[in-house]
C-alpha cells in the first residue's frame, strides 16, 4: 500500500493519478474534504480507501497499521495558506502532524517524501540553496515548513529509512481549482481571460538585488506539477539519497511572459497592471529561483518541461473541463 496525504488536494491528486497511470490503485488517500470542492479532484482517481486527516492520525497512534505493508508515504498535505496568520494553527497542522507521521515512517521503515516550499527561502536576498545560510521565512506557512525542515535535518543522520523533503517553487496544473486565491498565476490568468479578455498583473514595487522591480517583473521559478510528480516518484523508485532538495526548474520567468505564454495558448488576451497590494509589501517573494545542483548531483536526470508547452498541454486540460477522467 501507499499513503499519499493530501490526496484530494493538488499536487498529492496528481501524484495519485500517475501512480495509477504505472500500476498502482492500492493508495490510501489522507485528506479532510470539508471545504466541500476537493472532493472533486477525487472522481478520477483510483484508490483503495480514503481517510480523514485526524482519523488516520488516530489510526497511526492506535497502531491501527501494525502488519501493514506499506511501501511509501508521500505527504503533501498542509495548509498552505500564506495568508493565514494564526501560527499556532501552522504548527500544529504543518509542523507537530508532519513530526508525528515522519516519526511513524521511522519506526517502521517506510520511505518518507514530504513537501517543503521555496516560501522557506524568504526574500531570496541569500539565495536559493538548501541550507540555514540562505533560509528565513517572511509568513506563519514558511515557518512552519522551515522548521519542520530544520527538525528532519536534525534526526536525519540516525535514520535507517529515506526521508526526501522537497522544497517546491511556484507549482502550476491540473486539478488546482479549490485553492482559490492560492491558485497559480496561470489559473488565475486563465479565468481572468475568460471573464474580462484582460489578464492583471502586479505593478512594479521594490526590488531584485537591488534593481527597482519594473510592472509585470517580478520572477519566479514556475514549475509544471507533471515535474513535481516526477521528481517524487524518482526519489522514491530509484532509492535516492535522504535529504532536502529544491524542486524547481532552475529558471526564472517574468509575470509578463507567464501571461504572454497563457495569452498565445488561449488565442485571446492582453495585460493590464494593478497597483501593488499593501497587504504583501514586505511579505511578497519578487523573485525565486531555485538551485539545481544539489538535485542534479543526487542523480535526477529527467529534466523539466519547457513553460509553453507546459501552458499550452494546462489550457487544453482547462478548457476540457478541468479535471481527471476516471481510469484514463
Amino acid at each position: 500500500m501507499i499513503i499519499v496525504t493530501g490526496g484530494a488536494g493538488f499536487i498529492g491528486s496528481n501524484i495519485v493519478k500517475e501512480l495509477n497511470r504505472r500500476g498502482r490503485t492500492d493508495i490510501l488517500i489522507v485528506d479532510d474534504l470539508k471545504d466541500g470542492q476537493n472532493y472533486k479532484n477525487l472522481r478520477g482517481l483510483q484508490f483503495i480507501d480514503y481517510q480523514h486527516k485526524d482519523d488516520f492520525m488516530q489510526s497511526i497512534e492506535n497502531d491501527d497499521f501494525d502488519g501493514t505493508d506499506i511501501d511509501a508515504v508521500f505527504h503533501e498535505g498542509a495548509c498552505s495558506d500564506t495568508m493565514e496568520y494564526d501560527v499556532n494553527f501552522m504548527m500544529r497542522v504543518n509542523y507537530e502532524y508532519s513530526k508525528s507521521l515522519l516519526h511513524f515512517c521511522l519506526q517502521h521503515r517506510i520511505p518518507f517524501l514530504y513537501a517543503s516550499s521555496a516560501s522557506t527561502y524568504g526574500s531570496g536576498k541569500h539565495g536559493f540553496r538548501e541550507g540555514d545560510e540562505c533560509e528565513d521565512a517572511l509568513n506563519p506557512y514558511a515557518f512552519s515548513k522551515l522548521a519542520f525542515d530544520r527538525y528532519v535535518r536534525q534526526v536525519m543522520p540516525e535514520a535507517k529509512s529515506q526521508i526526501v523533503g522537497l522544497k517546491y517553487f511556484n507549482v502550476y496544473g491540473p486539478q488546482e481549482h479549490h485553492k482559490g486565491k492560492m491558485a497559480s498565476i496561470f489559473y488565475q490568468l486563465y479565468n481572468q481571460i475568460n471573464e474580462s479578455g484582460k489578464v492583471r498583473l502586479f505593478k512594479g514595487w521594490g526590488d531584485i538585488n537591488g534593481t527597482p522591480v519594473k510592472d509585470g517583473e517580478q520572477r519566479r521559478d514556475f514549475v509544471y506539477v507533471k515535474d513535481v510528480v516526477n521528481v517524487n516518484l524518482w526519489f522514491w523508485e530509484n532509492k535516492g539519497k535522504s535529504g532536502i532538495y529544491n524542486c524547481g526548474t532552475g529558471q526564472a520567468h517574468t509575470y509578463n511572459e507567464v501571461a504572454k505564454a497563457v495569452i498565445a495558448a488561449m488565442g485571446k488576451g492582453e495585460i493590464s497592471y494593478r497597483e501593488f497590494p499593501e497587504v504583501l509589501k514586505g511579505k511578497y517573494q519578487n523573485y525565486t529561483e531555485a538551485d539545481t545542483t544539489k538535485l542534479l548531483a543526487a542523480g535526477y536526470d529527467e529534466g523539466f518541461h519547457e513553460m509553453g508547452d507546459a501552458v499550452k498541454e494546462y489550457v487544453e486540460f482547462l478548457d476540457n473541463g478541468g479535471y481527471f477522467a476516471y481510469g484514463k
